[in-house]
């Protein structure tokens, strides 16, 4: 089974000002993130807006995706939803479009137990061929996948490899990382939130799938790099700038819209419209991000 690590971009999903996909700034996204040196590419996440789209849509979205990376790198694709029907089914057409590997965050709206958990999961990672890689945020679920009901996930569905940790603990992920590494050596650990970078591979973890990676990749890059070839120096002076960067996310709710405003003031063409409900970003928190990428070299005055 494939194993994934490094820095794997949670991709903004491209869309013109009427909310149709825009293709050509997909492959120009993908190709500046490519460039960068990024170990993979994640679609239809929570910056990607999966939630603000149906099923059809998110099909769409993943055979586009698979098109424009064309095999350069792996693509990853979420396939989590309240209804494991629809889960399942959007495992089964990211592996029929070629997909390297699916993200499935567990069921929003209802707390389920854990025979309901435990059969959502079975389902999907049962229905494909491809690693599944379980995605953990509990601010916006309402339900912590604590390292003990991963490790049960783990060792009931040998095609479970990793999980995107989005929670602000270090706790979490150390325990999250010795607990299921113990059972699985190879199980990939990601941090979702870009303060715990360095944190999550120092404690033995495999990388971040985070949104600054949309516009700096250059930073979690450098820092991943740099830890590879032992020169924590560079790490930490990188880390500093990188610690910087989180302050975005609250400046607007949801931030969707600030990512791709970044990601236009660093060059890239796309749209900073977003589905609704997400609005589009005030000017003064556009301004606010300007700002703040400026301050730390990320682009020009």
């Amino acid at each position: 089974m494939k194993k994934f690590r490094g820095i794997i971009p949670p991709v903004s999903s491209t869309f013109d000002r009427h909310g149709a996909i825009d293709n050509v700034a997909m492959k120009q996204v993908a190709d500046f993130l490519i460039n960068k040196g990024v170990d993979g590419l994640f679609y239809l996440g929570t910056g990607g807006e999966f939630s603000q789209m149906n099923a059809s849509q998110r099909m769409a979205f993943t055979e586009a995706a698979v098109s424009v990376v064309d095999g350069r790198v792996p693509v990853l694709i979420g396939v989590g939803s309240p209804s494991t029907d629809e889960a399942v089914k959007l495992a089964r057409h990211a592996q029929a479009c070629g997909a390297d590997g699916i993200v499935a965050i567990n069921p929003y709206y209802w707390k389920v137990a854990s025979r309901n958990l435990d059969d959502y999961y079975h389902q999907i990672a049962s229905n494909v061929e491809l690693p599944v890689i379980i995605y953990n945020f509990p601010d916006l679920t309402g339900q912590d996948l604590s390292p003990d009901i991963v490790k049960r996930l783990v060792l009931q569905n040998e095609n479970i490899v990793g999980i995107k940790d989005t929670i602000d603990s270090v706790g979490h992920l150390r325990a999250m990382i010795n607990t299921i590494k113990a059972v699985r050596p190879d199980f990939s650990v990601f941090c979702g939130y870009d303060d715990h970078l360095l944190n999550t591979l120092l404690l033995g973890g495999d990388g971040a799938i985070t949104a600054s990676a949309n516009f700096a990749p250059e930073l979690s890059v450098g820092i991943y790099k740099a830890w590879q070839e032992g020169n924590l120096a560079l790490a930490a002076s990188l880390n500093k700038r990188l610690l910087q960067l989180p302050s975005i996310y609250a400046l607007e709710t949801p931030f969707v819209s600030l990512i791709k405003h970044a990601m236009q003031c660093v060059g890239l063409p796309v749209e900073t419209y977003c589905l609704p409900p997400i609005l589009e970003a005030s000017k003064e928190a556009k301004d606010k991000v300007h700002a703040l990428l400026v301050a730390q070299g990320i682009v020009n005055a």
